[in-house]
């Protein structure tokens, strides 16, 4: 959907994720959205050096987030929320679902 603007999908679908869980590391968002480490590691970089994103070690782990400070994060957060109306059905679940997990067996619901 904003292909044309962005330059390629999977810097979308990447902002998207963020945009849905609020936070990723680069291994967790390849395996969600089936994307090449290289690749998601190369984009989260460009967006932290460009202002977009900030990052922190978890540990051995560099999460990325929205920078709060950045210029035009409304914007981009109403333009993601927009763009996200207007996917296929199978991508939409995807960034509509929060669990990341499963449920535990015989937990009440």
């Amino acid at each position: 959907m904003l292909e044309p603007i962005l330059g390629n999908k999977s810097r979308e679908l990447i902002l998207q994720y963020v945009n849905c869980f609020e936070l990723g590391y680069a291994r967790e968002i390849s395996k969600y959205l089936d994307l090449s480490l290289p690749s998601v590691q190369n984009q989260l970089n460009k967006f932290e050096e460009g202002g977009v994103m900030l990052s922190r070690m978890s540990g051995r782990t560099k999460e990325f987030f929205f920078n709060p400070r950045y210029a035009f994060l409304n914007e981009l957060l109403s333009l993601l929320n927009k763009a996200k109306e207007f996917y296929k059905p199978v991508l939409k679940t995807k960034f509509e679902m929060q669990r990341k997990r499963p449920r535990r067996p015989g937990k009440p619901l």
